[in-house]
């Protein structure tokens, strides 16, 4: 069967593909503790390991006992647009519209209508290199380029706005940034994010900021939203990472009232509305129950990444740059193979562990790059750094 042009722009998800790799190996008898064999570790998917909270468990099931199931709105329930505004508040301080906020079919949805609604034939967008493959893909399936910009430890593998001014072009239409970012887990410094934000607004640019990760920061010098630089400054976020609902598909944008008609008209007709049994749980983060719930898990992220970067040092597996947020860590191969691919697949197949290689995250560091996800519990962790120095040390 013939298929459309536009998927000769779209790369594999190589994540995914040697996801199913070690999921193959994973089921073979050397992985099988019966027949005395070592049971994979995967820590090569971003999905942290604690699930949705209690009382968001117990309010989709009220949903369902009550029969809530009808369509919401397309932009989501009037309801869980007021608690996300109230968030934006009380943890960042501050004062977002709800009527700017747009309920999606999680962040990948909102990429979506974001790319759909502002790019076009022609548009260039600036981005950074390394950055989530799937981020790109989103621009090129609206028909726009994607142009990524290698980035550096010094500038924490994130764009700056000299390197935006530098390659701005006149196709350039703005920028696609992630704060905290994945594969590395840096952010964007507050005094830097400004700067970008003003470079793309005098060109007449949009900045486009992925903050799915943004509840999961670290340090304080970090923590802040790119949505207090302004009201044209468009953010994407979900449900998926700080709140633990992952499979339950939900997230959120927060965009300049100008643009909300434009992508209720989109989602109206790419897919009605976000679950709507997904949206009356999710009002169930925000009690207070839920977010110390939520900041308990965040501190012991915190603590797994102190676990896996020391540990990753020791093995001469270094990251450059400490991740601020998230939960990964890129982490530097170079000195045990000349191939980050061919060391993760090495490492499966020796040390059953799953690794995801740079291949996917844009080419200036796929090679001698490898991120290590630390959403799993510290005693698979600790598991799988023993296998990594019993196998180094070979």
């Amino acid at each position: 069967m013939r298929t459309a042009r536009r998927l000769e722009h779209i790369q594999p998800f190589y994540v995914m593909e040697l996801a199913k790799a070690a999921e193959a190996v994973a089921r073979s008898p050397e992985c099988d503790p019966a027949r005395g064999g070592e049971p994979m570790i995967f820590l090569n998917i971003g999905e942290p390991d604690f699930g949705a909270a209690p009382a968001v468990v117990a309010a989709a099931e009220q949903c369902l006992r009550e029969g809530r199931t009808a369509y919401t709105a397309a932009t989501g329930l009037p309801a869980l647009r007021e608690a996300i505004a109230g968030w934006y508040a009380a943890r960042f301080g501050l004062a977002v519209d709800p009527g700017r906020i747009v309920i999606t079919a999680g962040a990948s949805g909102a990429l979506q209508l974001a790319c759909l609604a502002l790019f076009e034939d022609g548009d260039e967008v600036l981005m950074p290199d390394p950055s989530y493959p799937c981020n790109r893909h989103f621009v090129a399936a609206a028909g726009a380029q994607a142009r990524l910009l290698p980035t550096t430890a010094e500038a924490r593998f994130q764009l700056d706005a000299a390197s935006v001014a530098a390659h701005w072009s006149p196709a350039t239409r703005g920028v696609l940034l992630a704060s905290p970012s994945n594969p590395t887990g840096t952010s964007i410094a507050a005094a830097e994010m400004a700067a970008i934000v003003e470079t793309v607004r005098a060109r007449g640019g949009v900045t486009i900021v992925d903050e799915i990760y943004l509840g999961l920061s670290f340090e304080d010098a970090f923590a802040g939203s790119a949505l207090a630089l302004g009201d044209d400054v468009i953010s994407i976020n979900s449900f998926s990472k700080y709140f633990g609902m992952t499979g339950w598909r939900l997230g959120w944008m927060v965009v300049p009232p100008a643009l909300v008609p434009a992508l209720e008209r989109l989602s109206q007709n790419l897919y009605i509305c976000a679950s709507t049994l997904a949206q009356h749980a999710a009002l169930a983060c925000f009690t207070p129950e839920s977010l110390a719930e939520f900041e308990r898990r965040r501190a012991e992220l915190h603590e797994r990444r102190d676990l896996v970067v020391a540990g990753l040092e020791r093995l001469g597996l270094p990251v450059p740059v400490r991740p601020d947020g998230a939960f990964y860590a890129w982490a530097d191969c170079s000195a045990h193979a000349a191939s980050s691919w061919d060391f993760c697949r090495e490492l499966m197949r020796r040390a059953h562990i799953a690794l995801t290689p740079g291949r996917d995250f844009g080419p200036a560091h796929a090679e001698r790059f490898l991120r290590l996800s630390f959403a799993s519990a510290r005693p698979l962790l600790e598991q799988a750094l023993a296998r990594l120095a019993r196998e180094l040390a070979r």
